[in-house]
């Protein structure tokens, strides 16, 4: 079953004119990802959705917790590369005090939530319980940001 037809040029050097068309290398990279889709939808195992409750949304199953001080020290970090990975950034306003205080953030897609708890080293919900799955091999990184500084906690003072 054919999918898509990917075309592409080589050549762009000797025309201006086709300078807008793929070249093998970027074709080859399109036809891989689209040939993984099948892959980042599926469901991945020790990930599971969070449950019922009456302040839990249907359509938003997985959440993700992540520790307040770590919020506080990197929050322009982490809403930035949010943006720029287009990863939602969806509070629920629901505090947890385990070990420390802890802010819980919700997900319709797995893989969305899976990419969040890997990158800011979350915690993973279950019920009212944190849940800690081992990370795939073969998880997708996240797009760094450039120019970004490097944190240091003097200046968090």
């Amino acid at each position: 079953m054919t999918v898509a037809w990917l075309f592409c040029r080589d050549d762009t050097e000797r025309y201006s004119v086709g300078a807008s068309k793929l070249t093998s290398e970027e074709a080859r990279r399109i036809g891989k990802a689209i040939s993984r889709i099948p892959e980042f939808m599926m469901q991945r195992q020790g990930f599971y959705p969070r449950g019922n409750g009456p302040r839990l949304r249907a359509d938003r199953p997985y959440h993700v917790a992540l520790q307040d001080t770590y919020i506080r020290a990197h929050w322009d970090e982490i809403y930035a590369l949010c943006r720029l990975n287009s990863l939602p950034f969806n509070s629920t306003g629901e505090i947890i005090q385990n070990d420390g205080v802890w802010r819980v953030y919700e997900f319709t897609w797995q893989m969305d939530a899976i990419l969040f708890w890997d990158r800011f080293e979350g915690r993973w919900l279950r019920g009212t319980e944190f849940h800690y799955p081992e990370r795939p091999a073969n998880v997708p990184s996240l797009k760094p940001l450039e120019n970004w500084p490097k944190f240091n906690p003097r200046d968090t003072r």
